[in-house]
Parts: structure tokens; C-alpha cells; sequence
């Protein structure tokens, strides 16, 4: 069977996401501001929601209309097939947003597509009334300049929640992004990578995981997993083959530091729980103090910054210290990701490169110093 899927991003991520669904051969993949669409069938869902280390959920693009007045979304949304998704037992509340539209109340969308909905499998169904008692069947619409999409959800939890990540520090980086920073620095699984910032360890968690190329989402469920449409035997396929393209790192080590032992000690125990302790060094250290022990490296932070932990003047100091300690070295590359605009100022050189990303609803640049 063939479906349309919706993958929503971080602004920024869609290039990404894009070349990630290629690799694992997805089928009509276009990227668009926010989300990317592809193709595929019933493995390729399991696959995507198994193996992406970037995207936020996957979706199923159930149908998509213009709409302009109440009574052309709820025919719109009554035309579409939700009987090849929902059952007359599942549960499928409706939520969604509108944005630069004539149908601006989300509440009143919500009503009338959740009515549509109802309307069409009461048709189908020969029912009156649905008690919603089955597995969730979570809709989403959207509606982007009178264009409405309708979705349902196959991930449940975001695909940021891997599931290793119980305890986290003040400000923890979102799985995704740590993910994408780290394919943008060009992590190897024969790299040293090193955090000084390590936090909670996410950085180090997910350098690890991609070094040993294990599936992010090899060891949770998905809400899909219920659907009666979809085989059970998918998900257990999709794991193995997931799991058969894992490998031996005999060279990648990470180290991770941070002035804080509460989160030292925490980034212990996610990386316990991520089955990748093994690779990570961890340890309490100032940033003022770095001093790596190889002689190659790739070093990614997020160091703390003025929206989320210290003002200003004191981050900019601790930029300008950065500056200092990173120093240039062949075989050496900095990664750093900062909301602030004049971080190269405070650092002290400019970057070799920037490329915008969003930490949550924070718009950031990620600077690259390899040169």
C-alpha cells in the first residue's frame, strides 16, 4: 500500500531530513519550509520512525484541500478515506493550527473536523455513536493560506524522545538538533569527539549512537504500533534491519565535561541507558581548563547563553575564554551553537562557516571553525 507521508521539522532541519529519507529509500521525498513529504508503504513508515535521527514525527498525509469557509473544511475533511485508517472501536481526537488563513479559530476547526470525521465513519460504519475505546488515532490538521492538510500521527511521543533522556540539566539541547549538529560537523565513527558544555550528554549520547550506527528509536514504541492496518511483523522486521546495520567502533571515543557534577552524573546515567557508557569519558571540568588528549579532534557545544542561563556580559565573557582554549590546530574542528550575534566578536576570529537552525523557538547560528 502506498502512502503520503508529513514529516514536521525544525527550520533548518528540511535538507537534512531530505538526504536522511533518500538513504533509507523513500520514495517522492520535497522538502518544504517546516516539513518534508515522501512515499512509501507500510515498512517505510515503521523504518522512518525507527531510524530518523532529525525529524520530529512522522505523519500520514491522509488528504489535502483549499478551504475557505466552515462548509468547505468539513466537506473537504468528510471526503477523505479516514475508514482506511480508523477503525469503529479507535479513539481519534483532533487538534491543529491555522496560520496566515481565512479560518483563523483553531477551536472551531477542531469542532467541525472532528464533526466531519464523525459524519463520515458513521456512514461507514453503520454507527451512531463511537466510543473511542480502541488504540489513538491522534489527527492534526493544518491550514497554511486557505491549504488545508489533514494527518494522522504514527509516532506518538516526539521522535526526540529516544528514551535514554529520563533525567535532564537546566536547558537540555533537544535530541534532533544535537543529531544535526553532529552530521554538520562531519562526526566519523573514527573521530574523537568532545563536549565541554556536556550538560545532561545528549551531544556525546547521539555523537555515539550515530558512530555506531544505532537506530535512534530502536529501543521505544510508536503509537502506529497499535494500528490494525499495520502488520505487527513490520516493526519487528524494520527493528532487525535496523539493528543489522549496527557496527563496531574500536576508535571513536567521546569525552564530555561540564563544571556542574549533578550533570556529569546525569549524563552517566543517560548514557547507561543509551547502551553507549562504553564510548563516553566523562568528567568535571571548567572550560577554562581544556585541554584535550588527542591530537585530532571534533568538538561540538552548546554552551549555556543569555535566553537560557546567564546574561549577557557573562556569557560573552566565557565566549571570549572559549576563544582562547579552541585553539586553531590541524586535524581539529569547533562546532558551537549561540543565539548571539556577536559571538564572533566575543570569540575572537570569525567562523569558517554559519548556518541558521532553531534551538526550539530560538533562532540560533551554528558556527564551524575547521581552518
Amino acid at each position: 500500500m502506498k502512502i503520503d507521508f508529513v514529516i514536521p521539522c525544525l527550520l533548518g532541519m528540511e535538507s537534512l531530513i531530505s538526504n536522511e529519507l533518500k538513504q533509507l529509500e523513500a520514495s517522492d521525498v520535497r522538502a518544504e519550509n517546516g516539513r518534508v513529504l515522501f512515499s512509501g508503504d507500510e515498512n517505510m513508515l515503521a523504518r522512518v520512525n525507527i531510524c530518523s535521527r532529525f525529524s520530529e514525527r512522522v505523519q500520514i498525509l491522509v488528504g489535502s484541500f483549499e478551504a475557505r469557509s466552515f462548509e468547505e473544511l468539513f466537506q473537504g475533511v468528510k471526503a477523505l478515506e479516514w475508514e482506511k485508517w480508523i477503525g469503529p472501536d479507535d479513539a481519534f481526537p483532533v487538534k491543529g493550527y491555522s496560520i496566515n488563513s481565512t479560518l483563523f479559530s483553531t477551536r472551531d476547526c477542531q469542532a467541525v473536523s472532528k464533526k466531519a470525521v464523525v459524519e463520515r465513519l458513521k456512514s461507514k460504519y453503520r454507527k451512531e455513536w463511537f466510543d473511542e475505546t480502541g488504540p489513538i488515532h491522534q489527527i492534526q490538521f493544518s491550514i497554511n493560506k486557505d491549504v488545508v492538510s489533514m494527518l494522522i500521527d504514527t509516532s506518538g511521543n516526539g521522535l526526540h524522545k529516544r528514551g535514554y533522556r529520563l533525567e535532564a540539566n537546566e536547558a537540555p539541547i533537544k535530541e534532533t538538533l544535537a543529531a544535526a549538529m553532529c552530521e554538520l560537523s562531519r562526526l566519523r565513527p573514527y573521530h574523537k569527539l568532545y563536549d565541554p558544555f556536556c550538560g545532561s550528554g545528549t551531544i556525546l549520547i547521539e555523537g555515539a549512537l550515530m558512530a555506531k550506527n544505532i537506530a535512534p528509536g530502536i529501543n521505544r514504541n510508536f503509537s502506529a504500533e497499535r494500528f490494525d492496518v499495520i502488520p505487527q511483523n513490520v516493526w519487528k522486521e524494520e527493528r532487525e534491519r535496523a539493528r543489522s546495520f549496527e557496527r563496531d567502533v574500536p576508535d571513536f571515543e567521546a569525552f564530555g565535561y561540564d563544571i556542574d557534577p549533578s550533570s556529569i552524573e546525569i549524563a552517566r546515567i543517560n548514557a547507561s541507558r543509551a547502551g553507549v557508557s562504553d564510548l563516553i569519558n566523562l568528567s568535571v571540568a571548567d572550560v577554562r581548563n581544556f585541554r584535550p588528549s588527542s591530537e585530532k579532534g571534533t568538538l561540538i557545544c552548546n554552551p549555556p547563553y543569555g535566553e537560557r542561563m546567564m546574561d549577557i556580559s557573562a556569557c560573552e565573557a566565557l565566549y571570549s575564554e572559549m576563544g582562547k582554549v579552541f585553539e586553531r590546530r590541524h586535524g581539529w574542528s569547533y562546532t558551537v551553537i549561540s543565539p548571539d550575534e556577536e559571538f564572533e566578536n566575543a570569540f575572537g576570529r570569525k567562523a569558517d562557516k554559519r548556518r541558521k537552525l532553531y534551538n526550539g523557538m530560538i533562532k540560533c547560528q551554528i558556527y564551524f571553525y575547521f581552518k
